[in-house]
């Protein structure tokens, strides 16, 4: 599993494929924010399988280690 976090956007995506090329993600579903406190969208591709999930405000929904230790996105 590969993480990915940009401090600039606040946000992390958690690779659950190794690889994930432009247009596999078929579709996106955002789970409710009230009820997650915040942003988290789940993307599946075209078999229906879960293959990312992005974070957003990431800072205050993961871990400070995942965010620490995730591969940081050059600014």
């Amino acid at each position: 599993m590969r993480v990915t976090y940009d401090k600039q956007a606040n946000a992390a995506y958690v690779y659950l494929a190794s690889q994930i090329l432009p247009g596999s993600i078929i579709d996106t579903y955002t789970c409710n924010p009230v009820e997650v406190g915040g942003e988290i969208n789940l993307d599946f591709d075209n078999q229906g399988r879960l293959i990312g999930i992005e974070i957003l405000n990431a800072d205050k929904k993961l871990p400070m280690e995942v965010l620490e230790n995730a591969e940081k996105n050059k600014e």
